[in-house]
């Protein structure tokens, strides 16, 4: 693939973005707790978020053992923050997961491409694009690395904790949903996706590339409207709760 090529699917990854901030304001994506019928045949939770993550560790994989600066330490510890996400995504989260909700393979089948082009992205500017003297031994001392570093370890505490907390509400086999009031629900009704938002915003620092901060925008184009969405599910079913606490949906004090 061609620099040329490389940043202009960039670009449109970048305009489909936006398309798709505007879209899931009106049309929420049907899934979790606004699973809708509409989005058509669906199955079980737990292999749909394997199936839908998957292709990250696929192709990160791929490109970690084929491309030319593979064998380079700087950037193999940078593509271990995005593996260690998706390996806990991938094989960890899934198995996790209580009740027996189900996901459309429509919105699968969206994120597995999405996650594809994604991957292919960041791993081609960290293994082949960026220039061969940007990412020296002496990135790790650089600023932007131990920056993006805090954040994304702050970012995936948060957003594991929050998980973990969500599905504590739960016994069992239930699929009732309940009202979150603990650690970063306090603040947010969507305490995990603030979490994913801190990590991808650390590690479009800690990388200080385009592919990054693409991939960042893409999690706010994504998490944002849902956040939005699931306030007002919030809002509906528990309007005590939220006249009490007085959340936000996403990001602390602000939004």
């Amino acid at each position: 693939m061609s620099y040329f090529i490389y940043c202009t699917v960039e670009v449109v990854m970048l305009v489909l973005g936006l398309v798709c901030f505007f879209a899931l304001y009106f049309i929420p994506a049907g899934y979790g707790k606004l699973i809708d019928k509409k989005w058509g045949f669906s199955f079980n939770n737990k292999a749909a978020w394997m199936l839908m993550e998957c292709p990250t560790l696929i192709v990160m994989l791929s490109l970690l053992f084929t491309l030319d600066y593979a064998h380079k330490p700087v950037r193999i510890v940078l593509v271990s923050f995005f593996l260690a996400h998706y390996i806990q995504r991938t094989l960890i989260f899934p198995m996790l997961l209580k009740g027996n909700s189900k996901m459309p393979l429509s919105i699968v089948s969206m994120g597995m491409l999405f996650n594809t082009i994604n991957a292919f992205l960041i791993g081609l500017w960290i293994f082949y694009f960026s220039p061969a003297e940007m990412y020296s031994v002496g990135w790790f001392g650089d600023p932007r690395f131990i920056l993006g570093a805090v954040f994304f370890c702050a970012g995936m505490f948060i957003n594991i904790q929050s998980d973990s907390y969500i599905r504590s509400l739960r016994t069992h086999g239930e699929s009732k949903h309940y009202y979150p009031c603990k650690g970063m629900y306090r603040y947010v009704t969507s305490a995990n996706y603030f979490g994913e938002l801190l990590e991808w915003f650390g590690f479009a620092v800690l990388t200080w590339s385009s592919a990054g901060f693409l991939f960042l925008f893409w999690t706010a184009c994504n998490l944002v409207p849902r956040s939005h969405a699931l306030y007002k599910k919030y809002a509906q079913d528990f309007p005590d709760e939220v006249a009490r606490y007085k959340p936000k949906r996403i990001i602390p004090f602000l939004y």
